[in-house]
């Protein structure tokens, strides 16, 4: 049986907007309103985010007044990937959104006007130790990256930072990236997936990855690892119109979210608490996941080399243009 990490809420996930929403993003339309300040003088903004371990800082730090303190309420919004929010803060429907960075660069040369605010979440750069990992059965024949070639190999977005990271974690073992079939799963249907033999790999991040180790499933390679030592995975951002007309709201969430960062690295324990809050996660997971790293900094150069790598997989129509996107 598939495992669940959805909120813990009725509120609709973004994740049921229409295409209807990626049409509006990109027109001359989207709206430039500043976020709605109530009497007591808090503004309320709306924060898309998936419900993974990623995002954990951000309801800590609501939990501990970090962002209170300085004016702001979070009203987080899910989805199921980063790829579908964005339209909606390019559109004006949220504030803020949180994304792999990968994404970000294909909106932005899809011509959406998206900008970096902080930095989102980091991989710890331990090869075998990293909160991703590309997994498979226990029993399986293989053994590292290269023997990927001509194998059906999952991640959850088709053409994104998974299979581009998986195809760099190929290349490093001296495969052909070319040979590998990737095919798209959600990450809750991966361990499930992966026992029954339906795939023969997956590119899983935790909670999935938990759940594939505890079922005897074995790491194969850390794809994030593979590109960079220290891989910024992914960012809050905002649109470059709600940048301009709301620059002090920016700054306190940038502030809020830094100190946020900072607490939550310090204090693993309160971080596995907070996400009982917000996803379904079991507490036996939880208590045996790997912890993502959260920066205050953005390493550009890790950055840099995942644009690289999609343009040589050509993932971009045009070249991302990081110095706007990058904070």
């Amino acid at each position: 049986m598939p495992f669940s990490f959805h909120r813990k809420s009725v509120r609709p996930p973004l994740v049921t907007l229409s295409a209807v929403l990626f049409a509006a993003a990109t027109s001359a339309c989207a709206s430039d309103e500043p976020a709605a300040r109530s009497p007591n003088g808090i503004t309320t903004v709306q924060v898309g985010v998936v419900p993974i371990v990623d995002v954990a800082p951000l309801y800590l730090g609501q939990e501990k007044g970090f962002y209170s303190k300085r004016g702001l309420k979070l009203d987080m919004v899910t989805a199921q990937g980063g790829a579908a929010v964005i339209p909606g803060v390019v559109s004006g429907q949220l504030e803020f959104g949180f994304s792999n960075v990968t994404s970000l660069m294909l909106a932005q040369s899809n011509g959406m006007a998206v900008e970096g605010v902080s930095s989102g979440s980091a991989s710890t750069g331990e090869q075998g130790a990293d909160y991703s990992a590309i997994t498979v059965k226990g029993n399986s024949p293989i053994k590292t990256a290269r023997n990927l070639e001509g194998k059906k190999v999952a991640v959850n977005t088709l053409k994104n930072i998974g299979d581009t990271s998986i195809r760099e974690s190929v290349r490093k073992a001296s495969g052909d990236p070319d040979k590998v079939r990737f095919v798209e799963l959600p990450f809750d249907q991966m361990p499930a997936a992966l026992d029954d033999g339906q795939i023969d790999a997956a590119w899983v991040s935790e909670p999935a990855l938990a759940v594939v180790r505890a079922q005897g499933g074995r790491i194969i390679a850390s794809n994030y690892v593979d590109v960079a030592e220290d891989l910024t995975v992914a960012l809050y951002f905002t649109s470059a119109s709600h940048a301009k007309e709301n620059s002090e709201v920016v700054d306190k969430f940038r502030e809020a979210t830094a100190e946020s960062h900072a607490y939550a690295n310090t204090h693993p324990d309160e971080v596995r608490q907070v996400l009982t809050t917000y996803t379904e996660i079991p507490r036996a997971t939880i208590e045996r996941m790997t912890l993502p790293k959260w920066p205050n900094g953005v390493n550009r150069a890790s950055v840099e080399t995942l644009a690289e790598l999609g343009q040589r997989d050509g993932l971009f129509s045009t070249a991302p243009d990081l110095d706007q996107l990058l904070p």
